[in-house]
């Protein structure tokens, strides 16, 4: 891999493992004009200013608050919100310039990229509008986007030489994530807008990214954290009992407990930011001044005391500008700022006070993996002291065993909004759960509502899919698939296009499993009903190019080697290992970005674009027999991991494997 591990030996601590690296992926850096001047483009975004800690009770709890004299509503989802499209008329200009210096380098033969940009710049239209989608799967899922999110990223050292993507990221608009994936966009946007780099390599001190201790026992460091398993677990449950305590009439769940723990891990504060807010990004300099993508976290609702999640259910984003749904169940958005707050029938009750701090940034990545509270609760009881369990205890007898995985929120923005359409109009609670459990896997649908014009998603699916076919916890397409089934489905799409998707079995048997497949390449190909131009979507799976990367979804701990080994195979996975396998693939990659632009701007396709489509795009035919049981080779050399785990460790690790097993057997 081009540079980017070249420092792994001395970067990560290897107290555990022996982490042995193939020289022939770590090359030179190419220090060419084009990579200078990418490398001073991305220079403003190391610089910039991190997420606020801007909580009004300094702490976990939210807090009443005098409302702004023009008191929050509820905005209809016809369009989007002022503060989103503002902020795009700053975002989109600040993305031509890194979008030119990605293009040419891209080295789409026979085309003059700057010239095209320069030409389409004034019209947003016509400029290519990326999105980057990052889908669940835990701590798999995190570090296998984190790897594509560091190839994409000039910030990353050598990802802008020959044959390498960095930039993307810097010329991307909207990047979402879901479950796992939401850790890894939360995380990023919390700290700084971070480098992957950044946070693997963390400082002294900091436990962010440091997973070597489970979730369950708490940082291992006498930095700016607690420093035991006891003071950790007290410190959560003190923070999480200032909310309930708050006297604002708020209830607690599991994922608050399931956010605080999360927050130790993935943001580089004292206690993991108790105070740090999701809405507290839309305040920072580099969000402000249009230097990062917008941050986009996918939940879904569950009626109260019900266990299916359908493809029917409402799906909710979260923003640093809004929460809500542009379904037609919901349709609605509430300022996140002002989330917690007494809203009946689209505004906030007169006489009241708004409430801030309920969006702490912690609950709101808790809530998109509300699935890991059945993971929570089922560690043994050594793991987790008593004083705990019983509180967990006395939560699920308030609130039902069914209900372990859900995330309440209390008062509901929406209710008495939206009554003939809205199932959750008259309730006073909104259930919020794990945004996957619709199988929905990957979070699409912020990126595929037509009022946003994404042109490209670049859709990252670490899933581990079981359905219909062996595929042993690698992804098989049932994401892309479940997207499009619900995109046919006149009552709850909306009009929403999305390009067809084959089912489960020709995934497997072309193998769009195992390599990158563009979506939709026709922009003239949809379903009737559906409104614009769905984007284009390139299929990118969690395949072993130099690791297995398919660690179980409820691994609880990583060394540091295996840690750097999922996000080195996700570098390659974005790269096809540096061009190792497609030397044309980065140029397919632009061609992918730029397709929708060609259409709309009605220009003739360059050669190499076409035999890029020839080779990627899906061209409509099936095969439905059942596929033999997929068991993936490496497509390049496998890096060699050789466990050195203590005695301790190895006892530690065979006491979670029984709650594993217990979680698995009851999430099955």
């Amino acid at each position: 891999m081009k540079g980017f591990f070249a420092a792994l030996a001395s970067a990560a601590s290897l107290t555990s493992c022996s982490f042995y690296v193939d020289a022939s992926v770590i090359l030179p850096r190419d220090a060419s004009p084009k990579v200078l001047a990418a490398e001073a483009l991305a220079a403003p975004m190391i610089l910039a200013d991190r997420a606020l800690p801007n909580s009004p009770s300094g702490g976990y709890a939210p807090a009443a608050v005098d409302c702004p004299s023009t008191r929050p509503t509820i905005r209809a989802a016809g369009s989007l919100s002022p503060s989103e499209a503002a902020w795009l008329q700053t975002r989109r200009p600040a993305t031509v310039d890194p979008m030119i210096s990605w293009l040419t380098r891209m080295n789409i033969s026979g085309f003059d990229a700057a010239a095209y940009i320069n030409r389409v710049k004034g019209n947003t239209s016509q400029l290519p509008n990326i999105g980057i989608a990052a889908s669940g799967g835990g701590y798999r899922a995190m570090l296998n986007g984190a790897g594509f999110l560091a190839a994409a990223d000039d910030r990353t050292r050598n990802s802008t030489n020959s044959g390498q993507i960095g930039g993307l990221l810097q010329a991307t608009t909207y990047l979402a994530g879901l479950s796992g994936g939401s850790w890894l966009v939360g995380s990023m946007f919390t700290n700084n807008f971070s480098s992957v780099e950044t946070l693997r390599d963390g400082s002294r001190g900091s436990s962010i990214w440091k997973l070597g201790n489970s979730i369950f026992e708490g940082p291992d460091t006498q930095g700016i954290q607690v420093l035991s398993t006891a003071d950790y677990f007290r410190t959560i449950s003190d923070e999480v009992s200032t909310k309930a305590n708050a006297g604002l009439g708020f209830n607690t769940s599991i994922t608050d407990y399931w956010g605080r723990a999360l927050s130790f891990q993935l943001v580089n504060a004292s206690n993991g930011g108790p105070a740090y807010t999701f809405s507290s990004i839309a305040e920072t300099d580099n969000f402000k001044n249009g230097q990062t993508p917008f941050p986009l976290v996918v939940a879904d609702e569950r009626s109260p005391n019900t266990m299916i999640i359908s493809l029917n259910s409402t799906v909710y984003e979260f923003n640093p500008f809004e929460f809500g749904s542009w379904d037609p169940t919901t349709y609605g958005f509430v300022p996140t700022q002002y989330l917690g707050s007494n809203f009946s029938g689209g505004s906030v009750v007169q006489g009241q006070q708004c409430i801030r701090g309920f969006d702490q940034a912690g609950y709101v990545m808790g809530t998109s993996s509300s699935l890991f509270n059945s993971f929570l609760l089922n560690i043994n009881s050594t793991a987790i002291p008593s004083f705990l369990r019983s509180i967990f205890t006395d939560v699920l007898s308030e609130f039902g065993e069914d209900n372990n995985d859900i995330a309440q929120y209390q008062p509901n923005p929406f209710f008495g909004y939206n009554n003939a359409t809205n199932r959750n109009a008259q309730n006073k609670e909104l259930t919020m759960v794990d945004g996957g459990l619709d199988l929905q896997n990957i979070p699409l649908y912020p990126l595929i509502q037509p009022e946003r014009g994404v042109d490209v998603v670049f859709a990252i699916d670490s899933s581990a899919d079981n359905e219909d076919v062996d595929t042993h916890t690698w992804p098989n397409g049932a994401s892309l698939v479940a997207t499009y089934r619900r995109s046919l489905n006149a009552t709850i799409q909306n009009g929403t296009a999305f390009p067809s998707i084959p089912d489960i079995k020709t995934f497997v048997n072309k193998g769009f499993n195992q390599r990158p497949t563009f979506f939709g390449c026709d922009a003239n190909n949809k379903t009737d009903g559906q409104n614009g131009i769905a984007p284009l979507i390139v299929y990118i799976p969690n395949t072993p190019y130099i690791f297995n990367s398919n660690v179980t979804t409820f691994t609880p701990s990583y060394t540091d080697a295996v840690r750097n080994a999922i996000i080195e195979n996700g570098y390659d996975m974005a790269t096809m290992g540096n061009g190792t396998l497609d030397r044309e693939w980065p140029t397919c990659m632009a061609c992918a970005t730029l397709s929708r632009s060609f259409f709309k701007t009605n220009t003739q396709v360059p050669e190499v674009c076409n035999t890029c489509f020839q080779r990627y795009c899906w061209d409509g035919s099936l095969d439905t027999k059942t596929p033999p049981p997929y068991y993936p080779t490496f497509k390049l050399a496998e890096i060699k991991i050789r466990s050195a785990a203590s005695p301790q460790m190895s006892a530690k690790i065979s006491d979670l494997v029984v709650a594993f097993i217990v979680t698995a057997f009851i999430l099955a």
